[in-house]
């Protein structure tokens, strides 16, 4: 087997589930440390956080992703236990495998051979990892920016490893997320009989008319590189537990997932003043989940598109579709962000899988990154391998 599968199946065999890390940072970071980097784990309030950094100076380079998993669900739904890797048909099989461990390996393998190669290589390069992405991720990257900035630490190019391509490895390259604005409302009426109805004021009733104009506007039209805003109600609830009561309190969850041309502010005022129109008693707490981020054509996009076509002959085509990721707080220190990983169609699911031909490409394309982007040097040999 190639190193970078020995690596992923070790880390996809530790049960991970958000926000535990169950030893994946300890391992890589042991690792790094052999190969002369220099670690620093950053745990915040049960959150691992792993920094392993070589060489000095600018540019700063860093390889970003995230060592917990979402939760596999079913255990009786899956071919094989999500937590005991399994090979089949060329596809390694676990919890964690696309989204994101496969990357992680891919990332630490590629990382470890860049400072083998190049010891005395211009510049800085670096692995950040967290177990707080795939939760609240209020004390993952979020937290080690706040201490790179009080040390002065930049970052000047950062690649995530999240599992961004459609069909094929290297397809897609996100160049920028959409803002995540999320709305937790109470919609206060009156509780009564429901026999009796002009004596309360049902809220769910009071609230169907703005929620319709929520769900109606058009809060923008995107621009030539993001879609337009979406509105999407998460959860409604209402009730007091018994069928002859009118509620006095009805509770709504939404989520904007917005572009650069809808500013945060821009959708708060107009989600409000709609709240008002409909003459609602109401309470409503906001959520900035992350800003919006775009990676214009630079040195970055050209290094990893290289990359990626020296190694698989494709030609990326940037992307800012998808979810939110943790370079969303990358991108406010000023550096340009862009992911990419493997293919994105079992995330989360049932048997997801990884390609091991994707994991070795994977490598690779690292690899040839950081050249690209640090070094004038000959394309990537092909990787390694143990018998």
């Amino acid at each position: 087997m190639s190193e970078v599968l020995d690596l992923a199946i070790e880390l996809c065999r530790r049960a991970s589930v958000t926000p535990a890390d169950a030893g994946c940072q300890e391992l890589i970071g042991s690792r790094l440390a052999r190969a002369g980097f220099a670690v620093e784990h950053l745990p915040c309030e049960g959150v691992s956080n792993l920094w392993a950094h070589h060489g000095s100076g600018d540019p700063v380079v860093v390889l970003l992703g995230h060592t917990d998993v979402v939760p596999p669900g079913p255990l009786e739904q899956w071919s094989t236990p999500p937590f005991e890797p399994a090979l089949r048909d060329g596809k390694l099989y676990a919890r964690g495998a696309a989204d994101m461990k496969g990357s992680v390996a891919a990332m630490t393998l590629a990382i470890e051979a860049f400072a083998r190669e190049h010891p005395d290589h211009p510049g800085t390069v670096g692995l950040l990892l967290t177990s707080d992405e795939e939760g609240e991720a209020r004390h993952g990257v979020r937290r080690v920016v706040e201490t790179f900035q009080r040390r002065a630490q930049r970052i000047d190019h950062c690649i995530v490893g999240e599992p961004s391509s459609r069909t094929k490895t290297g397809d897609t390259v996100r160049i920028g997320r959409r803002g995540s604005l999320h709305g937790h409302l109470k919609v206060r009426g009156v509780q009564g009989h429901v026999a009796f109805p002009k004596q309360a004021l049902n809220p769910i009733h009071a609230f169907s008319p703005a929620l319709r104009m929520l769900t109606r506007k058009v809060w923008d039209k995107g621009d030539e590189h993001f879609p337009p805003t979406g509105f999407q109600v998460t959860n409604i609830h209402a009730g007091a537990g018994v069928l002859n009561v009118i509620p006095g309190e009805l509770t709504v969850d939404f989520n904007f997932r917005y572009a650069p041309v809808s500013g945060a502010e821009a959708l708060i005022q107009g989600v409000e003043a709609i709240l008002v129109k409909n003459r609602l008693d109401y309470r409503i707490a906001w959520d900035l989940s992350g800003a919006p981020y775009f990676t214009p054509p630079g040195a970055l996009l050209d290094a990893v598109s290289r990359a990626v076509h020296g190694v698989t002959g494709i030609i990326p085509r940037p992307d800012t579709g998808g979810g939110t990721s943790d370079g969303r707080f990358i991108a406010p220190m000023g550096a340009q962000v862009v992911e990419l990983g493997p293919v994105n169609a079992t995330i989360h699911k049932i048997d997801e899988h990884v390609a091991v031909a994707d994991l070795e490409a994977l490598e690779r394309i690292h690899r040839h990154a950081l050249q690209n982007l640090l070094l004038k040097a000959p394309p990537v040999a092909a990787p390694s391998r143990r018998r």
